[in-house]
């Protein structure tokens, strides 16, 4: 980490207005100050969201599981669609801060840091739907193999718990690879710091004083730590798709579901990471270290990854018609024109041809236009799982057996809560943590320092 390579001396172009160390840490720093009124009016949006999933919860633990929209043949609904579609969004912070860094691809500094946040906070908000869904949340420790007198055991035979160790694995390792990033710049934001903040961020740095010898061991660990996160980014949402995979249910039991649902995270994932990036760059004046180069070098890699979605769609209804299995066959038919076509059209339309705009390079150019465009693809996103799941589950193999799913007010209000209770974290995070690396930043300018010193030289 303390190293400087070749591709951070190609990084150090995208950063042409940053000259000194000081500069980093003056404009970074600056962002924990006293919050202004555009934070205090989206922090009381996310509260009363929060409220609003809390009152939802409360009140199906109340009146039971019925005051949902679930029941059959649709038992899978809003709650695993808002599971699924998290778990697909804290994948892009391990794309990015580790497969990225292993890569050493120049661009990742400015973003991976609020890429990783949004990881843990994804996982955090995904991990409640396994317990909204269970019902009865007492219950829900059941989930967990632990030892006990009456030899109870989980059905280890059930996705829900296949979800459950997938969920705490992502979780854990994440959130040691992002506490560990953060040391260095804790350091630099305690030396800084005053009063109760200085306190907090002295005990989180852990002593850091920046000698040879803590680099040398933070490069090592945080090497380390983003080898064993890369499998991660393939393992989590393969097990979360083999959830469907594993059913006999038509348009699930299908061996492109893996590669399919990873694909569909990173893709979900980095436009989340855009949409994020966008107004906190404008908010807080960084457009000398979030440049137009790392807005289209994000809008590549979700070209390349809906391109792979847009496949693995075409591919699923090609296998529909080709296995010349009715019931498959007329699933896909249903999804297309059936009672949910309003939802495939969607996702087809948000994640296939919105896209396509971003071939364009005056639209990856432009900041408004790719705030929209991953705005539509997060919609997109959303549906593809409520595709995938109602309409599956709605039309399988028996007619009579076939029915309509509607969410309940109930349902809705926990979706628009799970938004709250992510972008209330978030909030807390830009305005207590550095959500820009400040320590790897430096090792960008200081090539960047030593051209322009070179050049005046000659």
């Amino acid at each position: 980490m303390a190293t400087i390579t070749e591709s951070q001396q190609r990084g150090a172009q995208t950063h042409p207005d940053v000259s000194h160390h000081s500069e980093v840490n003056r404009d970074i720093l600056r962002m924990l100050s006293t919050p202004g009124k555009g934070w205090w009016i989206l922090f009381s949006m996310a509260t009363a969201c929060v409220g609003i999933l809390f009152l939802s919860w409360g009140w199906q633990v109340y009146r039971g599981i019925g005051v949902s929209g679930l029941s059959s043949p649709v038992g899978w609904g809003a709650y695993i669609t808002t599971f699924v579609f998290w778990v697909g969004i804290a994948h892009s912070g391990t794309l990015i801060s580790a497969i990225l860094f292993l890569f050493r691809a120049p661009w990742r500094q400015s973003v991976y840091r609020a890429a990783e946040a949004m990881t843990v906070f994804g996982v955090m908000t995904a991990g409640l739907f396994p317990l909204i869904h269970v019902g009865r949340v007492w219950h829900a420790y059941w989930l967990i193999p632990y030892p006990n007198q009456r030899f109870l055991w989980p059905n280890f035979r059930s996705p829900l718990v296949w979800d459950v160790f997938a969920v705490t694995t992502y979780f854990t390792v994440s959130a040691v690879f992002f506490y560990l990033g953060l040391i260095p710049d804790v350091a630099a934001a305690r030396d800084s710091a005053t009063g109760f903040r200085k306190k907090l961020y002295s005990i989180v740095a852990m002593g850091w004083r920046g000698t040879d010898r803590q680099w040398h061991h933070f490069g090592k660990a945080y090497i380390f730590l983003a080898a064993l996160a890369t499998p991660l980014v393939l393992s989590v949402h393969s097990v979360v798709s083999w959830d469907f995979a594993m059913g006999i249910v038509p348009g699930w039991h299908a061996t492109v579901f893996a590669p399919y649902f990873v694909a569909g995270a990173i893709f979900s994932g980095v436009a989340m990471v855009i949409t994020l990036m966008v107004p906190i760059r404008k908010v807080f004046k960084l457009e000398a270290y979030l440049t137009v180069k790392h807005f289209d070098a994000l809008s590549k890699l979700v070209m390349l990854t809906s391109a792979i979605v847009m496949y693995a769609y075409l591919t699923e209804f090609f296998m529909a018609w080709y296995s010349g299995e009715p019931p498959e066959r007329q699933m896909f038919w249903n999804r297309l024109f059936g009672h949910y076509w309003w939802a495939t059209w969607i996702m087809l339309i948000c994640n296939g041809l919105v896209p396509l705009m971003l071939w364009f390079k005056r639209v990856r150019h432009s900041i408004p236009a790719l705030f929209v465009v991953t705005i539509f693809i997060n919609i997109g996103m959303w549906f593809e799982r409520y595709v995938i799941i109602v309409t599956s589950l709605s039309h399988e193999y028996e007619p009579f057996a076939w029915g309509v799913y509607r969410p309940s007010v109930v349902e809705m209000g926990i979706l628009l809560g799970s938004f709250g209770w992510f972008s209330f974290w978030f909030l807390i995070f830009i305005r207590m943590l550095p959500p820009v690396a400040i320590a790897e930043l430096k090792e960008v300018i200081a090539p960047l320092k030593r051209r322009k010193a070179h050049e005046g030289g000659h």
